[in-house]
C-alpha cells in the first residue's frame, strides 16, 4: 500500500533536506538541495522559487521532477513524483512560506540573501518508499489532545498579570513545553518586549525584540507562526540576544544557548498584532506541524483574552489611603534619562521606555507631596507620559514595571488594590535626578 502525502508531513521540515531532481530538455540531468518542501494539501506540495537557478530553468522547460524526502525519525527514504503547475507570488500559502524561509535565513545570518520569489506548486503524481522494510517512526503525540489539555489548565485569570503567567504554565501540562516567552507589541509597532517567561534562570522580563528580528520578529512582521524543527548552524544570533555589549541598557532575551526546536506564534485579535508567544527545546523534531496548527490555534485565544483583560472597567470607588512606614535604610539614588526614559537604580540599568517614565512620574509624585495610591485611568490623562494616542497597553506596562522592581529593586513595589487601581510602596529613601 502505498503512503500518502499526509504521512509524509515529518519528512518536509527540513531536519533532512529533500534532493529534487530535474533534467533539461536534452535530458541532462541536475540535482540539487531544496530549501523548503511544503505540505499543500493531500494531492499537492509547493517549493520555494528563491533565484533563477539551474533547477528553475530546467522546470519551465520540462515541468517534471522527483524529489527525496527523509523521515527524520525513522530515515526512511520515499520518492515523490512532481508535476510543476504554476507559481504563486501572493495569497495563504506565499506568506506562510516566506514567513518559514525568512525565519530560517535570521537564523542562519543570510537574512541579506534568502529572499522568497515565489511558492512553485506542484502536483503529486506517485509517492515511493524506497526502503519499505524499516519501521515507521513513533507517531507523534495527539496534537488535539495537547491543546485541549493546555486550555484546561489556562483556566479564568482574574487579572492580566494572571492571565500571562498562566498561559505559559498551561503549555507545561498540555505540550510538554519547558521553555516560553510571552512577548507583548510596544506602542509604536516596532517592537516587543517580554512580559512573561516560563523554565529560564533569568526570567528576561523587560528584554525586547526588534520587528524582524530572529523567528521572533519575523513572526510578528508576517503575522505568522514560524517553525524551525531542527539545530541551525549559526548561533550568533542567539548569543548577541543573550549577552548585551559593555554599557547597553538593554536587559537580555533569555532564550536557550543552543535550541533545537523552535516554534513562534503571533498573538492576533481582529486582525491586530498583540504579541508573540515563543516556545523552544533542545531537542531536535520536537513540534510537529500539527503542534504549530495548535499552537496557532492557542495563541488566537490567548490573544482574545489579553484583549478582553485590558478592557476591563476600572474601579469606580475612591481609592483607600492606607497609612505608610517611613522609608528607612540607606538612600537609593534614582536617576532618570528623558531621551529613552530610561531609568537607573544606583547606577544600575532597571527599565526604559513607557515603563520607565511611568516610573518616574510616580516616584516624582511621591516625592513632591507623599502620594501612594494611583490609578490608570489618571496616568492615561497625564501629559508627560508617552502613551499612544490609540490602543491602550498601560496594564502590561504596569505588569511590566512591577515584575521588574520585584526582581531588581524590591526597595520599590507596585501593589495592585483593585481593578486599574495600585499602590505605590518605598521602603528606602530616594535620591531623585534626571
Amino acid at each position: 500500500m502505498k503512503p500518502s502525502l499526509d504521512s509524509l508531513r515529518p519528512c518536509l521540515d527540513g531536519a533532512i533536506p529533500a534532493v529534487l531532481a530535474t533534467c533539461a530538455p536534452d535530458g541532462t540531468p541536475n540535482v540539487a538541495y531544496a530549501s523548503q518542501v511544503h505540505f499543500v494539501d493531500a494531492e499537492h506540495v509547493a517549493l520555494s522559487y528563491q533565484f533563477f537557478s539551474k533547477t528553475r530553468e530546467n522546470i519551465l522547460a520540462h515541468p517534471y521532477a522527483q524529489a527525496q524526502v527523509i523521515e527524520p525519525g525513522s530515515f526512511r527514504h520515499f520518492r515523490l513524483r512532481l508535476n510543476y503547475l504554476r507559481t504563486e507570488t501572493e495569497g495563504p500559502l506565499f506568506e506562510y512560506m516566506k514567513a518559514q524561509l525568512a525565519g530560517i535565513a535570521t537564523q542562519t545570518g543570510m537574512d541579506k540573501v534568502f529572499s522568497l520569489r515565489g511558492a512553485d506548486i506542484y502536483r503529486v503524481l506517485d509517492i515511493e518508499a524506497v526502503d519499505p522494510d524499516l519501521p515507521p517512526a513513533p507517531p507523534p503525540p495527539d496534537a488535539l489532545l495537547r491543546l485541549r489539555r493546555a486550555f484546561d489548565s489556562l483556566g479564568s485569570a482574574t487579572d492580566l498579570s494572571e492571565l500571562a503567567d498562566r498561559a505559559l504554565s498551561a503549555l507545561i501540562c498540555g505540550f510538554g513545553i519547558h521553555h516560553a516567552l510571552l512577548l507583548m507589541l510596544d506602542e509604536a509597532g516596532d517592537t516587543l518586549y517580554t512580559l512573561a517567561s516560563l523554565g529560564y534562570s533569568d526570567s528576561g522580563i523587560g528584554a525586547e525584540v526588534k520587528m524582524g528580528e530572529g523567528v521572533i520578529g519575523i513572526a510578528a512582521r508576517e503575522k505568522f507562526p514560524v517553525r524551525i524543527n531542527y539545530r541551525t548552524s549559526d548561533y550568533a544570533y542567539h548569543a548577541a540576544l543573550r549577552a548585551p555589549k559593555p554599557g547597553e541598557s538593554r536587559i537580555p532575551l533569555p532564550v536557550l544557548a543552543e535550541p533545537h526546536s523552535q516554534i513562534a506564534a503571533p498573538l492576533i485579535h481582529g486582525g491586530r498584532l498583540v504579541g508573540v508567544l515563543y516556545v523552544e527545546s533542545e531537542h531536535d523534531a520536537c513540534f510537529s506541524h500539527a503542534d504549530e496548527d495548535a499552537l496557532a490555534i492557542y495563541t488566537r485565544h490567548l490573544a482574545a483574552l489579553v484583549a478582553q483583560a485590558v478592557c476591563e472597567q476600572d474601579d469606580t470607588a475612591p481609592a483607600r489611603n492606607e497609612p505608610s512606614a517611613r522609608p528607612t535604610g540607606a538612600p537609593l539614588a534614582v536617576r532618570y534619562f528623558a531621551l529613552d526614559h530610561s531609568v537607573f537604580i544606583d547606577n544600575d540599568y532597571l527599565i526604559k521606555g513607557v515603563a520607565g517614565s511611568i516610573l518616574w512620574t510616580l516616584l516624582n509624585e511621591h516625592a513632591v507631596n507623599g502620594r501612594r495610591e494611583f490609578c490608570n485611568r489618571e496616568l492615561r490623562r497625564d501629559p508627560r507620559l508617552p502613551l499612544p494616542a490609540f490602543g491602550d497597553n498601560l496594564e502590561t506596562r504596569l505588569i511590566l514595571l512591577q515584575r521588574r522592581l520585584a526582581e531588581r529593586c524590591p526597595a520599590i513595589a507596585l501593589e495592585k488594590t483593585g481593578r486599574g487601581r495600585f499602590r505605590l510602596i518605598v521602603r528606602r529613601p530616594l535620591q531623585l535626578s534626571a
